[in-house]
């Protein structure tokens, strides 16, 4: 029977995407690596299933500043990823990069902002080819639109789009050492239920 919400995705469904995910936040780490061009080891990632209350909460709040990515992907799988920053993992960026250091999200100037906006693509990329790869797969994705907001602003994009077909996300939480510091980003993957059911047959996995 196809699913008609994320709640529907019995155990091993879900363990199928856990893997998925832990496959692209390897892939992540090693485009991170040679962007950064210094080694980057990764923590098990947290994959879980929540509603954006809950994502906004684990992000700080809803007035926690943030730098957020959306992409649209489309072909075999539709939906919306979006990448996220917090200003520690932003600051740790720029300065590997561009050598730049700010005090806050209010002196990311447009260099910096175009440096941000390639790792987001760079970093989704990697969890779409590993769906890819393991599903056979064809998906596209969009250039990222990049800003700095709250979280509650950025959270409500996603929201209104798919409300009419689930109130949560796949909430992936990356933690990368190597870095100068432990730094963290997440990902949000929202794939439309069709695809999440497209997906689910390509690996042998419908009931």
């Amino acid at each position: 029977m196809p699913i008609q919400t994320y709640d529907d995705l019995n155990n091993m469904q879900v363990d199928m995407l856990r893997e998925i995910a832990n496959i692209g936040t390897g892939n992540a780490a090693t485009s991170l690596a040679a962007m950064l061009q210094k080694p980057i080891n990764i923590q098990v990632p947290k994959i879980r299933f929540l509603d954006y209350d809950t994502v906004t909460q684990e992000l700080g709040g809803p007035e926690s500043l943030m730098v957020g990515m959306m992409l649209t992907l489309s072909q075999d799988v539709n939906g919306m990823m979006m990448f996220l920053m917090k200003e520690e993992f932003s600051h740790m960026v720029l300065n590997s990069l561009l050598g730049q250091s700010f005090a806050s999200f209010t002196e990311v100037d447009d260099m910096g902002l175009s440096a941000m906006q390639e790792i987001g693509n760079i970093m989704a990329a990697s969890y779409v080819n590993a769906i890819s790869q393991i599903s056979g797969m064809t998906i596209e994705i969009s250039p990222p639109d990049i800003c700095i907001d709250m979280i509650g602003s950025i959270l409500s994009v996603p929201a209104i789009h798919f409300a009419n077909i689930s109130d949560k996300v796949i909430f992936i939480e990356d933690e990368f050492e190597g870095t100068g510091a432990d730094e963290a980003s997440n990902i949000l993957l929202i794939p439309d239920v069709d695809s999440l059911d497209r997906l689910i047959d390509k690996l042998g996995l419908g009931v």
